[in-house]
């Protein structure tokens, strides 16, 4: 790839931003389209938040993602949020045009897309129980209405979170039954059986760890399993899934597909099939990446 004045600019804000994967997954399919375009990260501290966000529209970039701790914070230096985003709270993607800032997320897209591609899973009437109550499970917790579940259960450590969440998306999307219960529910007996999805929104399985009485074998037939943590591939609770015999996913796609939505936004092109995915697979099979 070789940069010229002519070339585009994109990226990803964070702090810290260096471990960010997104910078190889979006210049493959640059690379891949023939696109005059490269993203780069930015590191922006949260007190510089602001000054980062002007420094960038006043610069000319396309559009940048956003990541952890601006998700929630980037919301009222904005020019305009979607209607999907507002109703998540938080933005992981925004695009420039004459200097105004629209911000988008595209999460709930990622999710969605990976459970059709990956498990042939469609929301519509189903029962989905999500495991956290914090942005990534709010995420899923309003993509998977905004789709037509039928029932969405959030079971969280924090019994006043999972509840504040369930009553926020019940008071705005009425089509969907919203409800709460503490993680040690899970265990309780017969409790699994009647959801058809189950979505881990939390860092658990990241460092081997696993959900305390959570019995997989116990869900009900032709249900399936859905873990955002992509590294290490195969989290305990996977592993699980694997032993009970329910089909299962990591989060790879999702990541792959929420980068694929922002990638149109700033491009009005479609990556080739598979591009992200892979980049990002071979990325984390180097040695010393995440």
């Amino acid at each position: 790839m070789t940069i010229t004045g002519k070339t585009k600019v994109a990226g990803i804000i964070g702090w810290p931003v260096s471990h960010s994967l997104s910078p190889p997954m979006h210049n493959a399919a640059f690379e891949a389209l023939g696109l005059d375009f490269t993203y780069v990260p930015f590191p922006v501290a949260p007190e510089r938040l602001a000054a980062g966000i002007a420094g960038l529209a006043a610069l000319g970039v396309v559009g940048f993602s956003v990541t952890i701790p601006h998700k929630v914070a980037i919301l009222p230096l904005l020019d305009r949020v979607t209607p999907e985003a507002e109703l998540i709270g938080a933005v992981n993607t925004v695009a420039v045009e004459e200097g105004a800032l629209t911000g988008y997320n595209t999460d709930g897209i990622g999710l969605l897309s990976a459970l059709r591609s990956k498990l042939g899973f469609h929301p519509e009437g189903r029962s989905v129980l999500v495991l956290g109550a914090g942005g990534a499970a709010r995420s899923a917790v309003a993509s998977l209405g905004l789709a037509g579940a039928g029932r969405v259960e959030v079971a969280n450590r924090s019994l006043g979170a999972g509840r504040g969440l369930a009553e926020a998306m019940r008071a705005r999307l009425a089509g969907t039954d919203f409800g709460f219960q503490p993680l040690g529910q899970l265990s309780d007996k017969g409790y699994m059986s009647s959801f058809d999805l189950v979505v881990n929104t939390t860092s658990v399985g990241m460092a081997g760890d696993a959900f305390a009485g959570l019995d997989l074998a116990t869900l009900k037939p032709g249900a399936c399993v859905y873990d955002m943590v992509y590294a290490p591939p195969v989290t305990p609770l996977l592993a699980q899934a694997e032993a009970a015999g329910v089909p299962w996913a990591n989060g790879l796609g999702m990541l792959a597909a929420q980068g694929e939505a922002a990638f149109r936004i700033w491009t009005g092109a479609i990556p080739p099939e598979g591009c992200m995915e892979k980049a990002l697979a071979a990325r984390l099979s180097t040695p010393g990446n995440p």
